[in-house]
């Protein structure tokens, strides 16, 4: 009978996690949920060019300047988006301005 009692596999797993525990994970969820869309706004800019999108238009924006070259990625944004763009190089935003 002492065996019984020391025996781990004696006891069930889910009697010990307390039947709260799925109602204390949604308030936890939807904080981090607005926390997350607190971290990645961005203040729309009246400049044209690419979107941030939560850190990805940098990288495809830098990624560009990197394969084309500054002369063709600077021709490319030019054609998208007018003669005033802003894009990102190196983590850093960059105006382009062409006539």
């Amino acid at each position: 009978m002492v065996l019984e009692t020391l025996n781990p596999m004696h006891y069930n797993i889910t009697s010990l996690v307390p039947d709260t525990m799925p109602v204390a994970t949604v308030p936890i969820l939807i904080l981090m949920c607005f926390l997350f869309l607190i971290w990645n706004h961005e203040e729309t800019s009246s400049i044209p060019g690419p979107g941030y999108c939560m850190g990805i238009g940098p990288l495809v924006s830098h990624g560009r300047f990197l394969w084309m070259g500054v002369g063709k990625a600077c021709n490319y944004y030019n054609k998208t988006y007018g003669e005033f763009v802003r894009v990102w190089i190196s983590g850093e935003e960059t105006f382009i301005i062409s006539k």
